[in-house]
């Protein structure tokens, strides 16, 4: 409940009190769609490399092979996950997450605890704030930068954070909503590379 006496996270209330209609309507396609549970649940690490539980809607249908393996992702997704995914859509429960005190607007977005401690000191650093619902990598090409490009700027978010680059971000976010991903240079060049190694 402390969680709640936060900024972000008396938006996040308000935002799901708001958007509630919006939420019943997305569940319902999502049950429609792909079935029960609607809800895609996964540990990832947050700040300071505490794992939590990340929530958003699920957008593949749990399709396997005739050994029981899942088939790729590119033909389990479906047309309406393909949708939601282009709009962050399939993001909004994440707000549960940010009434909770686990995650932030603007951050870094949640890695698999795995994936931060290959990471090494990078992913401690990166793991100083609390992840995000979306982020300076996710508006600077997000699926068009490789995992480096995606580390240099987080660590750029990190080391470089202010109210104006929040602002930024979150205005940046909404063009990606409405047109799409495209690379841009933030001049992440500036940005310490990413160490190698622990």
């Amino acid at each position: 409940m402390i969680a709640l006496l936060r900024p972000a996270g008396l938006a996040a209330v308000a935002l799901l009190g708001l958007l509630s209609p919006l939420l019943l309507l997305l569940s319902a396609l999502v049950l429609i769609d792909v079935g029960r549970p609607l809800l895609f649940r996964q540990f990832r690490s947050g700040r300071g490399g505490r794992p939590f539980i990340m929530i958003k809607f699920r957008t593949m249908r749990d399709l396997r092979d005739r050994q029981e393996a899942l088939l790729p992702d590119a033909r389990r997704v479906t047309a309406l996950g393909r949708f939601l995914r282009r709009s962050r859509l399939d993001e909004l429960p994440e707000l549960v997450n940010i009434a909770r005190g686990e995650m932030d607007f603007i951050g870094p977005r949640p890695l698999l605890p795995d994936t931060v401690d290959a990471m090494g000191r990078d992913g401690v650093e990166r793991g100083l704030v609390r992840p995000g619902l979306t982020g300076l990598a996710q508006v600077s090409g997000n699926t068009l930068l490789s995992l480096e490009e995606k580390l240099c700027f987080d660590l750029r978010y990190v080391r470089n954070r202010s109210a104006r680059l929040d602002a930024r971000i979150i205005a940046r976010t909404l063009l990606v909503v409405a047109r799409g991903e495209k690379r841009i240079d933030w001049h992440a060049d500036e940005a310490r590379p990413p160490h190698r190694g622990g």
